[in-house]
């Protein structure tokens, strides 16, 4: 069952002292999940680290890495009991917001083939399939391609 929002979700930067939460809730969710150490270099780097939080709890966080012309996706991710609730549009948004305050001209992910529920959610937000990235994920018999997806600016 997901949870119900109640109130308004709360975006703020992620911090370190954030990243214990975030990779429990990424081994929950994903079967090859991210690593700390990818979040810890997420952060060094200075990519866009965001937390999404709903009375309190934290229901997701994202990643999204700014270059001179393009925004890329790194990360984003929805709590299980969260899912469903319209956070994933929410955060999503709030990446597409950040990208044109930047004025970068485009916004790229990838997403796996099987992830019907992300590809929807990018697609209702108009990115583009463009390119099918071969054997770009493991999986669990064997690798898993990507579709490279794109929102002009």
């Amino acid at each position: 069952m997901s949870a119900v929002l109640s109130e308004a979700p709360l975006l703020r930067p992620m911090v370190p002292g954030d990243l214990d939460g975030v990779i429990r809730i990424e081994r929950m969710i994903y079967e090859h999940p991210w690593t700390l150490g990818n979040f810890r270099d997420s952060l060094h780097a200075g990519y866009s680290c965001w937390m999404l939080e709903c009375g309190g709890t934290v229901a997701g966080y994202g990643v999204l890495m700014l270059g001179v012309e393009e925004a890329h996706v790194l990360n984003l991710s929805v709590a299980r009991e969260w899912q469903r609730c319209g956070l994933g549009r929410y955060l999503l948004q709030h990446f597409i917001a950040i990208a044109r305050s930047e004025n970068v001209r485009c916004i790229l992910l990838e997403v796996r083939p099987s992830n019907i529920p992300a590809r929807a959610l990018y697609a209702q937000a108009s990115f583009r399939e463009l390119y099918v990235r071969s054997g770009y994920y493991p999986g669990a018999q064997g690798r898993e391609d990507a579709i490279l997806m794109g929102l002009d600016l």
